[in-house]
């Protein structure tokens, strides 16, 4: 429990780390360095970044010259930098020290009732981990999307076809970077964003001013409903869903929905959690303690919401095939990717 306790403060103390950029700041400095020196470089006050570093040495994520002269200095080691700092890229893993604190100013007291009631929360009741889960999507987007997801995808096939023009849509499009990502690089195809939420696709739309786009267009719509368009039957020959199915009400529409507007010969990407649907297969997962956790504060209460089913992060390969058979895909391909161990890609085809 001591371990815990400690390890728990630690994670708090490293998000704000994180977000003050104490750590960008210690890495620029390169050496050891006093608190005067971190506290200006960094632009924060030095009472509190004594603090702070206070914490980070009794953690060994910082370590501690006191022999110097001049006082106390402070060294960050670059294999340490080498995690914690956004420059660190798919290795920075300091980015989801945030997630937990965030999650907890949302939603913990409103998911200590929901163990009473059963309920769910509405995706609003979550603005500040909105904000922070489209940063790091957008952020992943930016250095892998076009450069490494889209060239695995159908040996390279699919790019070829973006190359030609071809129909593309976003299920769950948040911010609409991926979408503005592909619509750039593929200027012959056109592309559909579509979301839930009137927030998303005005900032999707704001990402299009000063942008000479005109393959790509966003609207605002409950994917659960397009199993009943008859309108977009077979409309895209590609349809792409990061991180979004297992957050959804009624999961298994949305897939069938997906299933109805893709083309006879079209593919289906959906990105998810990789996970087994067996907890036991998942006790050897080196974040599965925090990957549930993440599930109970967010992903379970809002696919819970107004009766919805609650699939959980953590629904599962298993889990996540059945429900794409269900919905009518003939072959899914469960495949891992070399740029993100967090995920499966699911390339399914109708």
């Amino acid at each position: 429990m001591v371990t815990l306790l400690n390890q728990g403060a630690l994670n708090l103390a490293i998000a704000i780390g994180y977000r003050t950029g104490l750590f960008e700041a210690m890495a620029e400095i390169g050496q050891p360095a006093a608190i005067a020196a971190i506290s200006e470089t960094a632009g924060m006050d030095r009472r509190y970044v004594r603090e702070w570093l206070a914490i980070m040495a009794a953690g060994g994520i910082v370590e501690l010259d006191g022999q110097s002269g001049g006082g106390k200095r402070y060294h960050l080691p670059p294999e340490h930098a080498a995690c914690l700092i956004r420059k660190a890229g798919n290795r920075n893993l300091a980015v989801y020290s945030q997630e937990i604190p965030i999650l907890t100013v949302s939603a913990m007291d409103a998911v200590v009732d929901a163990f009473e009631h059963g309920d769910g929360l509405p995706y609003t009741a979550y603005p500040g981990f909105q904000a922070f889960m489209s940063e790091l999507s957008n952020a992943k987007h930016r250095e892998t999307l076009v450069d490494k997801f889209l060239p695995a995808v159908a040996g390279g096939d699919l790019v070829r076809d973006l190359r030609r023009g071809i129909r593309v849509c976003d299920i769950g499009c948040g911010e609409g970077v991926a979408l503005v990502l592909m619509a750039e690089a593929f200027p012959e195809s056109r592309f559909l964003g579509i979301d839930a939420s009137p927030e998303a696709i005005d900032s999707a739309n704001r990402l299009l001013e000063g942008r000479s786009l005109s393959n790509v267009a966003f609207v605002v719509r409950d994917a659960a409903t397009l199993k009943e368009d008859t309108t977009l039957e077979g409309a895209f020959d590609y349809i792409v869903a990061f991180d979004a199915i297992h957050d959804q009400v009624a999961p298994g529409k949305v897939l069938a929905g997906i299933h109805r507007i893709l083309s006879t010969q079209g593919l289906f990407s959906m990105v998810d959690i990789a996970a087994e649907s067996d907890l036991q297969a998942n006790l050897d997962h080196p974040m599965a303690p925090f990957l549930y956790t993440v599930s109970l504060l967010h992903c379970l209460p809002v696919g819970r919401y107004r009766g919805g089913e609650g699939l959980g992060m953590m629904w599962g390969r298993q889990k996540a095939v059945a429900y794409l058979e269900r919905a009518g895909f003939s072959r899914v391909d469960v495949v891992k990717m070399p740029h993100d161990a967090f995920n499966y890609h699911y390339l399914c085809r109708k």
